[in-house]
């Protein structure tokens, strides 16, 4: 039933983010609720206020696909979104008592991190945004790049992160909604309930942006440090799902050619290699 009270929570939160003129309903006279009326929705979407009321409420669980991409189509969702409504009004996740497995990368990503790829900062995610393996230069990038973290609670939670990332309210909310396409409909999972109760917790912020129901796998983005190193890099990542994995996600951090900060992440990339080599003969 929690999947079904999130759909229910779903619609509600998206509904009181859509405009009247947002879908061409004139804006007039006082609204006592932000966003679209019940009864505006219901009609854009050709269903009744009735039907619509018990969605909302919890009370159906087993709209069709037509009535999901009607409401899909009036909330202004886009594929993801949709994709999302979808999920969450289909059969709830079946689950059985096991014990968890302890998650590994593959090998040949492993290989490639800290080979040929090691001059490019790579970092592999779960599905609840913990990093799994990360190479020297991510690591030296930003510390929340150390495998172990948690990095949706460290946007949240580190206060040495304020100052790392200059757009930082622009990547928590980037987090939040790529945690919500990584989870899908499994709500009830118990890491996802003890990471967003401690969250909703400990941050105003995370509460707040939790309760919007954005939903975006943040496959690509860019992001500015102040790195105590080499100073402000602007720096492009994209997200690529590792096949056959549970959700895995191989992260690759890079700049433009030729740029100042392709020139200073070179510059990092050689500090790295010494101090890495240094370390090496101490050992020796």
């Amino acid at each position: 039933m929690q999947a079904k009270s999130e759909l229910a929570r779903f619609l509600r939160a998206r509904r009181e983010r859509v405009r009247p003129e947002d879908v061409g309903l004139p804006a007039t006279g006082r609204r006592r609720v932000p966003g679209l009326r019940r009864e505006e929705l219901a009609l854009l979407a050709g269903i009744s206020a009735e039907y619509y009321l018990r969605l909302e409420q919890g009370r159906d669980h087993n709209p069709s696909p037509a009535v999901l991409d009607a409401l899909a189509r009036v909330l202004l969702l886009d594929d993801e979104a949709t994709a999302y409504l979808h999920a969450l009004a289909g059969p709830g996740p079946r689950r059985r008592a096991r014990r968890p497995r302890p998650e590994s990368v593959p090998p040949g990503i492993h290989q490639l991190m800290t080979g040929e790829w090691s001059a490019t900062p790579i970092v592999v995610l779960n599905k609840y945004m913990e990093v799994l393996a990360a190479n020297a230069l991510a690591t030296a990038l930003s510390p929340v790049y150390t495998v172990g973290t948690s990095t949706i609670r460290a946007a949240f939670l580190d206060e040495e992160l304020r100052s790392l990332y200059t757009n930082r309210e622009e990547m928590t909310v980037r987090a939040v909604a790529g945690l919500r396409a990584l989870i899908g409909p499994d709500t009830e999972d118990p890491r996802v309930v003890r990471l967003v109760h401690e969250l909703s917790t400990r941050s105003e912020e995370f509460r707040q942006l939790w309760a919007r129901h954005d939903v975006g796998s943040g496959g690509h983005g860019a992001s500015r440090l102040n790195h105590p190193v080499v100073g402000t890099l602007d720096l492009s990542y994209d997200r690529l799902a590792v096949p056959g994995s549970d959700g895995q996600l191989l992260v690759v951090h890079h700049a433009v050619p030729g740029s100042d900060s392709a020139r200073k992440l070179t510059r990092l990339y050689e500090t790295v290699r010494r101090s890495s080599a240094s370390a090496a003969g101490v050992q020796r």
